[in-house]
């Protein structure tokens, strides 16, 4: 873990606080104008880990290509809110799943390759 890139988005943090090893804050007031930033580079995939909020704000302005969802057996009735309440369908292929040994679901879900095929159709009907 100490050997990858990490960017972290935090309202609290500064600089300073970072303890870790490669990291750099994003800055507060343009955390999605970052990860376009980021996006736009060569350098791999990025993952969100830990943070709903986070998750929420990348879903909401389209900056989200796979979903990896573990989908626990147990009814909690609760918790945070991972998926932007703005009434928009964002259709999705499954790309894999599998099931843990406890009964998790681990389900990789696209959108970008959902995306890349439609534009695909569109530009061959022309």
């Amino acid at each position: 873990m100490n050997e990858i890139r990490k960017y972290v988005a935090s309202r609290t943090l500064t600089e300073d606080d970072l303890g870790w090893s490669n990291s750099t804050l994003l800055p507060k007031d343009d955390v999605v104008g970052a990860v376009h930033r980021l996006r736009a580079e060569d350098g791999g995939a990025l993952q969100v880990m830990g943070s709903a909020s986070l998750a929420r704000m990348l879903i909401g302005n389209d900056l989200v290509d796979e979903y990896r969802l573990m989908i626990e057996p147990v009814l909690i009735g609760g918790g945070k809110r991972l998926f932007p309440d703005d009434d928009r369908s964002r259709p999705l292929e499954l790309v894999s799943a599998s099931t843990s040994s406890t009964g998790v679901q681990i389900c990789a879900y696209s959108q970008g390759q959902l995306v890349a095929r439609r534009a695909r159709r569109r530009r061959s009907s022309r």
